[in-house]
């Protein structure tokens, strides 16, 4: 991939897509081809079609996507399959009809099987049920991964597939459809703001995450479209794994936040582990940057121009 390929970022406007915008310009990739919803919807296949064959992008991106965390899993279910299937299946069969040199599909950590071997291995997908909070979601990626194997084996093509671990930073929703960090900082920000004496949280706190830094998820993208070429699965993990409770106290001392943390265990608490096995591209040289202090305190910057609630 040189300096003016062109390539094309699918969800540019989203929280991977964007970070991928902003790590390929600072390399000093200039051909970057970008289209809003308005300007392309991808679940529209003739467009998707059309768009293909008129930009002929060389490298894809694909990170447009129905994301969210375990509230809007749960609230949407019937979204969350049928606009990624639509936007996967749309894509990656342009890109293979338009001669695409190097495609690049992400997965997620939920894909993985509930009860699964820590930390999990490309190996263990498909050994076993799904999380159901994540299913709709999970499968849809599923199927992504393997149509990309598909269109590799049958017609050559190379589509690469690659799981980050929890993500979170600049970009991410602060509300219901957020991932864990960002509600969390969310609720405690306000609170420390607010001086409200507890923050309650979903779950018993007890599941543990491995956490990567936006920046560095978009880093590892643009390293493997440079230096990775199989139709096998590879995990970007970030080294850094704790709790739901451990994040928690995390956070709550970076927002100044005085008061009690308390757990509502009413509320689902999602797979108890998710600990991905990345020595695959450690080997390949790629590793994460950023501490996990760091990228919380970034986060609040960027949303709050500050990272004390007070």
């Amino acid at each position: 991939m040189k300096k003016n390929s062109r390539i094309y970022i699918a969800g540019h406007t989203g929280f991977l897509g964007s970070a991928l915008v902003r790590c390929l310009r600072k390399q000093g990739y200039n051909n970057l081809i970008l289209k809003t919803h308005r300007e392309l919807d991808l679940t529209a296949r003739l467009r998707v079609e059309k768009f293909f064959q008129q930009e002929k992008p060389e490298y894809v991106f694909l990170m447009a996507a129905r994301v969210g965390g375990i509230w809007a899993n749960n609230t949407y279910p019937a979204e969350f399959i049928y606009q990624n299937l639509a936007i996967q299946n749309n894509v990656i069969d342009s890109a293979y009809k338009a001669g695409v040199k190097k495609l690049l599909f992400p997965g997620s950590a939920c894909m993985y099987p509930k009860f699964c071997p820590q930390p999990m291995k490309p190996d263990y997908l498909l050994t076993g049920v799904i999380e159901p909070t994540n299913e709709p979601f999970a499968v849809a990626k599923i199927a992504g991964i393997k149509m990309c194997q598909a269109y590799n084996r049958q017609y050559k093509t190379n589509f690469i597939s690659a799981v980050p671990a929890t993500v979170y930073g600049p970009g991410d929703h602060f509300d219901k459809n957020g991932h864990v960090a960002a509600g969390l900082l969310e609720r405690f920000y306000n609170a420390a703001k607010n001086n409200d004496k507890e923050v309650v949280i979903w779950g018993s706190g007890k599941p543990k995450r491995e956490f990567i830094f936006i920046d560095d998820a978009a880093d590892a993208f643009i390293f493997l479209m440079k230096n990775y070429s199989s139709s096998e699965l590879i995990n970007i993990g970030g080294s850094i794994e704790l709790s739901v409770k451990a994040l928690a106290n995390k956070i709550k001392v970076i927002t100044g936040f005085k008061g009690k943390i308390v757990c509502d265990t009413s509320k689902p608490d999602g797979i108890l582990r998710r600990s991905l096995d990345s020595a695959p591209l450690i080997a390949l040289g790629w590793q994460a940057k950023t501490s996990l202090d760091d990228g919380l305190k970034a986060t609040c910057v960027w949303k709050w121009g500050s990272y004390d609630g007070k």
